[in-house]
């Protein structure tokens, strides 16, 4: 577990999966994934996220407020995964954090809690993070925390059909400080 100034980042539990669907499957939250999808999509995401976690001891983590416990999204650090694209074994970190609380810092103060363990608990050398085009907020959060454009590395996502404006990458990446 991860406590920062606001946050608790920690691993998924089986109740987690209704509490993220609920916050994570709204139009706005889904705008850069495609759109609301059924629970069990979720659910598949969340055991991909217990197994990363039993595999590798960390995953894209919970982030809970300290104060209330309250789901306010996910954040954390993954191994990439995708074969046959550029990123296969990257260190991957994302987030998404629930639209009620936008505009608060969370991702930031969890995103740099994220980093700051990575570098103190793997050897990467870096740390990737992808997105849509169009989600600029999700690439600005990424400049905010120092990564830089590697389209180098932009890859289709293999999850989309090919053509789907959705499944067109782009790559940011930060190294690992001297």
């Amino acid at each position: 577990m991860i406590a920062t100034e606001r946050l608790l980042l920690r691993p998924w539990r089986e109740a987690d999966k209704p509490v993220f669907h609920t916050l994570a499957n709204t139009p706005a939250m889904m705008a850069h994934f495609g759109g609301p999808v059924p629970q069990a999509k979720h659910d598949a995401i969340i055991d991909r996220m217990m197994a990363q976690q039993a595999r590798h001891g960390h995953c894209m983590w919970v982030v809970e407020l300290l104060g209330t416990g309250e789901m306010a999204g996910v954040c954390g650090v993954r191994i990439g995964g995708h074969p046959d694209t550029p990123v296969p074994e990257e260190l991957e970190i994302g987030w998404r954090i629930g639209e009620k609380f936008w505009g608060q810092g969370i991702a930031r103060e969890a995103a740099e809690a994220s980093i700051a363990w990575s570098w103190a608990n793997t050897d990467r050398p870096r740390i990737a993070a992808w997105t849509v085009i169009g989600n600029r907020r999700s690439w600005g959060l990424m400049e905010r925390l120092g990564m830089h454009r590697r389209a180098d590395l932009d890859f289709r996502h293999p999850d989309y059909a090919p053509g789907d404006p959705f499944g067109a990458m782009i790559v940011y990446a930060i190294d690992r400080p001297a």
